[in-house]
């Protein structure tokens, strides 16, 4: 079997996240990178844009769950992104994704904290 992924990295957005008040108030950017392990190996021969997943809906499934939510935590806004882009599209069947906080409220200068998430699809298990 082959291994097929689609990345998208260095998405930048306006939010906020955050356990603080001010974070709240004021918001702050965040830096997602996404991976999705799908079955797209038509396409590797095709060339028929049907046969893989539109990396601008991808993009566009994260902006939302970025923009229009709100969470304490890090990790759960890597969560949220899962689910979302699991719903988006049935061919992937697994995801990590990484966000980054570069701006956080720490006395400590740095590049930025961050999670990193990964997740198979769930399987219905009735």
């Amino acid at each position: 079997m082959n291994e097929n992924k689609i990345f998208l990295e260095g998405l930048s957005f306006f939010a906020f996240h955050g356990l603080h008040e001010e974070e709240a108030k004021l918001g702050q950017r965040f830096i997602i990178d996404l991976t999705c392990w799908a079955d797209f190996e038509k396409a590797t021969t095709s060339d028929n844009y049907e046969d893989t997943i539109c990396y601008g809906t991808l993009a566009k499934t994260v902006e939302d769950v970025v923009t229009n939510s709100r969470f304490n935590l890090l990790e759960r806004l890597a969560g949220a992104i899962c689910e979302a882009v699991f719903a988006m599209d049935q061919r992937i069947s697994k995801i990590n994704v990484k966000v980054n906080k570069p701006s956080a409220p720490v006395p400590v200068h740095t590049g930025g904290f961050g999670v990193e998430v990964t997740r198979a699809r769930p399987t219905n298990t009735r």
